[in-house]
């Protein structure tokens, strides 16, 4: 027998007065796509300078994440489940910022061996102590590493907003599939105009 789940209710709400940018991995070994990892993404690269236009502007808290590997015991099963992740050892060029963001000094960069930016990091300390009350969570990959900031973020309780052309995977159907579940279950998925909008 086939049983058919009916639609979840689901409420869209809304940036707070004081919203914070998360950048997930918008570095060199994700953005390159030269890179075991990386993907063509230069809509995603223009999105994201479009945010941090806006939160520059509003002074609001931009954070960056990155992947870095010191030794082989960080993170070892997930290395040892994908071993492309091993390129992003500290000091290569994969691990760095991708410069077209043009990332300041006063914009943190998280420092991560998993997937998700919560797990194991200060990014929550840090949050609180800047005030955050939402998170617009942006990057690379929909179906990874964006996918685990943003439903961590929730679960500390914050509201969540992704726009789509802010985030991207290395292949469509996935990123589509991955944006379906997340705006039906634990974020909003937004178009990045609108949440514009939102946050003027």
């Amino acid at each position: 027998m086939t049983v058919v789940a009916e639609s979840l209710e689901r409420t869209s709400l809304r940036p707070g007065l004081r919203p914070a940018l998360i950048l997930v991995d918008m570095i060199n070994g994700f953005t390159d796509p030269q890179s075991p990892l990386g993907s063509h993404c230069d809509s995603v690269v223009e999105a994201n300078l479009t945010l941090l236009q806006r939160f520059r502007g509003k002074n609001w808290p931009v954070f960056y994440t990155t992947v870095v590997y010191d030794s082989e015991d960080q993170a070892r099963v997930f290395r040892e489940r994908l071993p492309a992740l091993n390129i992003l050892q500290r000091g290569s060029h994969w691990v760095e910022v991708d410069t077209r963001l043009a990332r300041r000094d006063s914009e943190a960069l998280i420092e991560k061996h998993w997937a998700s930016a919560f797990f194991a990091t200060g990014l929550q300390a840090m949050l609180c102590d800047a005030g955050v009350d939402s998170l617009v969570v942006t990057g690379l990959t929909t179906s990874g590493c964006v996918r685990a900031t943003a439903v961590d973020g929730l679960q500390c309780d914050y509201p969540v907003f992704v726009p789509r052309q802010a985030v991207g995977d290395r292949r469509e159907q996935v990123h589509l599939a991955n944006l379906y579940d997340l705006h039906a279950k634990y974020v909003d998925v937004v178009d990045l105009q609108a949440l514009l909008v939102q946050l003027e």
